[in-house]
């Protein structure tokens, strides 16, 4: 395959939300106006914070089906569909990249796209007319999820769009609050500065240099996929932006553009 790095993808890491979120009178909204602004994926890569799996595994590449993987909903957010391409061409560059006999993969052809994939592609690409494969989180260490993001960059060349998706703040304890929690507040303004800074090292520690780290992130699988976006992107983390802030529910929606 032929690379033009005249025209290399930018890669993503965007804060999902849950289904609800194409109710919100903001969001989608601001979710379709980045897309816009992107360059045309040939491809999509996405890595969500809804599948781990290891070792890493390769979703679905002719018909992908979506997994709704969420409970106690109205039953309209179940019959929502995105029926995108598969993408056999990008699972194939990814098993090439990933052919370190130290880096083993299996295939789940039959794993389609959670929540964390779909619910913002719906808003991003809604004509569904974009190869989409959904990977593993194969590990939810920050360094080895770099250590992965540097593997999967050359994909950037090729016309792939990566996107690590999570969410920037996931206490699920803020849902019941009545305003955004100071732990949320804290953590996504000490992440705001973190990034712009391009301290990889601080936010690789997160869980102990980040204000009420442990509170924002009782668990770090929504996090993690960051770290798939900065190892793809380490040396253009000044090239960065910001297209999506403020807080949904209490948890920060931060998402960022890297490249």
């Amino acid at each position: 395959m032929s690379t033009d790095t005249a025209n290399r993808m930018p890669a993503l890491y965007l804060s999902h939300g849950a289904p609800p979120l194409a109710d919100d009178p903001v969001w989608p909204r601001e979710l379709a106006a980045w897309s816009r602004e992107l360059p045309r994926p040939r491809m999509i890569l996405m890595i969500s914070a809804h599948w781990e799996e290891a070792p890493l595994a390769i979703g679905a590449t002719t018909t992908v089906p979506l997994v709704h993987d969420f409970w106690g909903f109205p039953e309209r957010y179940y019959t929502v569909r995105y029926p995108a391409p598969g993408a056999p061409e990008l699972a194939a560059r990814v098993r090439a990249l990933l052919h370190d006999p130290g880096t083993p993969l299996q295939d789940f052809p039959e794993r389609g796209l959670d929540h964390g994939a779909y619910v913002p592609l719906v808003e991003m690409y809604p004509e569904a007319d974009i190869p989409v494969l959904q990977i593993s989180m194969p590990t939810l260490q920050p360094e080895r999820l770099m250590h992965l993001g540097r593997a999967l960059a050359p994909l950037r060349d090729e016309g792939a769009l990566i996107i690590g998706s999570g969410f920037f703040t996931h206490n699920l304890r803020a849902l019941s609050e009545p305003t955004t929690p100071a732990w949320s507040l804290e953590f996504d303004d000490w992440g705001e500065h973190a990034l712009r800074a391009g301290e990889v090292d601080e936010l690789l520690d997160f869980r102990h240099k980040a204000p009420a780290g442990n509170l924002a992130h009782p668990s770090t699988e929504h996090f993690a996929p960051l770290f798939v976006t900065l190892g793809a992107t380490e040396e253009e983390l000044a090239n960065q932006r910001t297209p999506i802030d403020g807080f949904w529910h209490g948890l920060a929606k931060r998402s960022v553009q890297f490249g």
